[in-house]
């Protein structure tokens, strides 16, 4: 069973829709005491960090996603999520996230894109692989993933798929039994719904 956490920040109904197409039962819960009962939890995420972050604390939320990633069980972070699996933001100010993985949260610099390119990233968006993983068996380098976002992670240590927006940037990322993807696996067509189904196979 998929444990989907909401916190008040996240496009929670679209999320579970991708995980129905796959056959995958999933339950969206705001209680922080039941998350320990999942097999598997995913953290999804729209919005502003520190209000994500915020969110989080409230009713303990923080603390019991921090209990079931020591749990070992796969953990899962979508867009914002994944950004709040890091241990810091600039978005807004100076924000600490979650600290399970190693590196910051930055923004696009207009300087660095090409006169095409906006902020935020909007659409499909190439994604390479740079590390083997079970979160992308079955694909093959590159492939496409939709995007929506202005700030990136910096930090390439636990990078198992990377994109080009004009820096390069972890997009994909796992460390044990924690995975995140930048863009949204719900929005990404076949691509999408093969990392999701490879998540409920971990």
């Amino acid at each position: 069973m998929v444990g989907i956490v909401n916190y008040g920040i996240g496009n929670l109904a679209s999320v579970q829709n991708a995980f129905q197409k796959i056959g995958a039962e999933s339950v969206i819960t705001q209680e922080a005491e039941n998350l320990k009962a999942y097999d598997r939890l995913v953290l999804p995420g729209v919005g502003a960090f520190g209000d994500a972050m915020e969110h989080l604390k409230q009713g303990g939320m923080q603390e019991a996603v921090l209990e079931f990633a020591k749990s070992g069980k796969p953990l899962l972070g979508i867009c914002l999520g994944m950004q709040l699996l890091f241990q810091k933001s600039y978005e807004f100010g100076e924000h600490l996230g979650l600290g399970l993985l190693k590196g910051e949260i930055v923004q696009f610099q207009k300087e660095a894109l090409e006169p095409s390119q906006k902020i935020p990233q909007m659409g499909w968006n190439c994604v390479e692989i740079r590390q083997k993983s079970p979160l992308l068996e079955g694909l093959e380098s590159p492939f496409y993933l939709y995007f929506v976002h202005s700030y990136y992670a910096k930090n390439l240590e636990n990078a198992v798929g990377v994109s080009q927006y004009g820096v390069e940037f972890a997009s994909i990322v796992q460390k044990d039994n924690i995975f995140g993807i930048q863009p949204h696996p719900e929005k990404s067509h076949n691509a999408g719904l093969r990392i999701l189904q490879n998540f409920i196979k971990l």
